[in-house]
């Protein structure tokens, strides 16, 4: 296994023991175990606790540029119905596919509150502000940048909202056409509300 290899694996192992432990579980150990590698390796490759939280978020920002890239491949909006739908579908498989990812960034979330060069790599792994304003410039929506906050501030929340919220309890299983379906027409909707105010 080459050394870049090592450490892809050491930094899934860590977002496996964050997600299912909580950041205090979190120890150069404890990812040896989960990792199945020798103990030592995590602090080799990751010297400090910093280090490895580093990693955790990096690699956080990777999964969720290969999922936006693979999605992305294979759709390109035309409409806010279209947009809307694409958009679904990520979300969906951050609650399904990803949750792992997901529950991860929330436990970190609290660890890196004080230290401002991982809380803003952790905030805008999941989402993308310009990859945002992108889509609602490509759908006519001229004041883009700031709506753009506010369209990722709205998926932050549908998020959320099925993870810890009322949406636990009332809305349809994660990969699920319903699921999609109760997604995309939130999305839709905040979408179609832009475009009119901005026509």
């Amino acid at each position: 296994m080459s050394d870049r290899d090592r450490r892809t694996v050491i930094a899934e192992a860590a977002l496996d023991v964050v997600a299912e432990r909580g950041t205090r579980g979190l120890t150069h150990r404890a990812v040896d175990l989960r990792a199945g590698l020798s103990v030592g390796s995590t602090s080799f490759y990751f010297r400090t606790r910093k280090d490895l939280l580093r990693a955790a978020v990096s690699r956080l920002a990777v999964r969720a540029r290969e999922d936006f890239d693979e999605q992305t491949a294979t759709t390109q909006p035309l409409d806010a119905g279209e947009a809307a739908r694409g958009m679904a579908v990520l979300l969906d498989r951050m609650l399904g596919t990803r949750r792992r990812d997901t529950l991860a960034r929330y436990a970190l979330v609290v660890e890196v509150s004080d230290d401002d060069e991982l809380r803003g790599a952790l905030a805008r792994c999941a989402f993308s502000v310009p990859l945002a304003v992108e889509l609602l410039t490509t759908l006519g929506v001229s004041n883009s940048p700031a709506v753009g906050a506010d369209l990722v501030a709205f998926a932050e929340g549908l998020v959320f909202d099925r993870i810890a919220g009322n949406g636990t309890l009332v809305a349809p299983p994660p990969g699920s056409a319903a699921s999609v379906d109760r997604l995309a027409r939130a999305v839709e909707t905040f979408l179609r509300g832009v475009m009119t105010t901005a026509a």
